[in-house]
């Protein structure tokens, strides 16, 4: 009698992990509910995605904003990461130049899937700071101080760097600011996205100060 309860307790068990596993999402289809997420969400939004060939003939990305055609809503995608950025305003100052540079981000970060806001800094008082260090035109960066590093950690998200090459923020927060849209699949954004596979879209200001 106690064997028989012991093997119905085991196959209990065993129909337990069956159903749990049935009931979870295997990585290609967190990955293609993702990308559901990010198509319904250009559509929404009426965005004209251009290719790199394209975007590269003169670096502009049409917008509502700032042009110079405001009927269109452009951004260009990157095919190898999946990243689609929207250049609003490149800035009032200069590329970013060999060694380190210390960045400011006001930013605003948006859960694709729902529209909700995640995390922002728009209304605090300081700005995020991440340090960049250019060699050559590599580029890598890390958080100093801010809501991002609190959140997720000091590594700055990939679309955030990819961004860098084409910007020239200035030393004020404001108009000489460079502005930057981005949608930013799982695997480019923080590693709370990367972890639980979701896109998430960004908006951020930048300008630059003299690294400490």
């Amino acid at each position: 009698m106690k064997k028989n309860l012991l093997m119905s307790l085991a196959m209990a068990c065993m129909c337990a992990a069956m159903v749990s596993c049935d009931d979870e999402e295997t990585y290609a289809e967190q990955k293609a509910r993702e990308a559901k997420q990010i198509s319904a969400y250009l559509a929404a939004r009426n965005i004209d995605v251009i290719s790199v060939p394209e975007f590269l003939k003169d670096t502009i990305t049409d917008n509502p904003d700032t042009g110079p055609d405001r009927s269109r809503n452009e951004y260009v995608l990157f095919p190898e990461s999946g990243v689609y950025m929207q250049i609003v305003q490149r800035g009032d100052g200069h590329g970013i130049s060999s060694g380190e540079t210390w960045l400011n981000a006001r930013y605003l970060e948006i859960y694709v899937a729902t529209g909700d806001t995640m995390t922002m800094n728009l209304r605090e008082k300081s700005a995020d700071e991440f340090c960049v260090t250019r060699t050559g035109d590599m580029f890598s960066a890390s958080f100093i101080s801010g809501i991002m590093p609190s959140s997720y950690g000091n590594s700055v998200p990939n679309s955030w760097i990819m961004t860098l090459p084409y910007l020239t923020p200035g030393f004020l927060n404001g108009e000489s600011s460079a502005k930057v849209r981005i949608i930013a699949p799982h695997n480019e954004g923080t590693q709370k996205a990367a972890n639980s596979v979701y896109p998430t879209f960004y908006e951020i200001y930048i300008s630059t100060q003299k690294c400490q």
